[in-house]
């Protein structure tokens, strides 16, 4: 509201409008049970949009530098700070388990959704609604295209054997070709007092993933003392 009481529109609709296309964009991550859901992309979105404001009205600004002076800043160093701080925020939702990295994906639905609130915030609507479309699209719609689309995933087992009863890589290879599993890397970890070998694996094959059959064929393994078998899935 102004001075005057009176609703200020100008502010008000871009600021809805910025909590909508983030509350949108937010509901289809919550939906998929990612880190950043609905309240944080609303909060994005709608952060980004209110710096953004603040910075084209600098008219109303209360502040004066010298008297008879009016200070003026660049509005696009706003927008820079802006994404620099979400820089910080999207690196809290990407996490590398064994040779994994997940949330890329969410991390970067971060970062659109920081510039579409930027882009309600400078008066760019249309640009900004074309924007949130294109994102639920790219996240919602595609996703059920990307998974009819033919391509080959990827898996990362870790195996845990006694002492002693560790193979060789030829007979992992051979194990995992099995199930139709190519390795792409072959870690190794030795705990401290030898008992336990560890094979750290990363694995590709062709969609869907034969992940039951290879848990089968790996608890018939003799001297496995554990097993983790996790396809990807950012």
């Amino acid at each position: 509201m102004t001075m005057a009481g009176t609703v200020d529109w100008a502010l008000i609709a871009p600021v809805a409008a910025a909590m909508t296309a983030g509350g949108l964009i937010g509901i289809e991550r919550t939906y998929h049970g990612h880190p950043a859901g609905f309240r944080t992309h609303i909060l994005v979105c709608m952060t980004s949009c209110v710096l953004m404001l603040a910075a084209m009205h600098q008219a109303t600004w209360a502040f004066v530098a010298l008297p008879d002076q009016r200070l003026v800043i660049d509005p696009t160093r706003m927008s820079h700070g802006i994404l620099t701080g979400i820089g910080f925020l999207c690196a809290g939702v990407i996490f590398r388990e064994g040779f994994s990295v997940h949330g890329l994906t969410t991390a970067a639905s971060l970062w659109t959704t920081s510039a579409v609130g930027v882009m309600f915030g400078i008066g760019m609507w249309d640009l900004g609604l074309i924007a949130g479309g294109a994102t639920l699209l790219v996240l919602a719609i595609l996703r059920f295209l990307d998974a009819r689309l033919p391509h080959v995933g990827v898996m990362d087992v870790t195996l845990r054997w006694t002492r002693g009863a560790a193979p060789g890589e030829a007979v992992l290879r051979d194990l995992l070709s099995d199930s139709g599993l190519k390795p792409v890397r072959i870690g190794h970890v030795v705990s401290h007092d030898g008992l336990i070998h560890e094979h750290h694996i990363k694995a590709r094959g062709p969609m869907p993933l034969r992940v039951h059959d290879l848990s089968m064929r790996l608890g018939e393994q003799t001297g496995l003392a554990g097993f983790s078998v996790m396809p990807r899935d950012d």
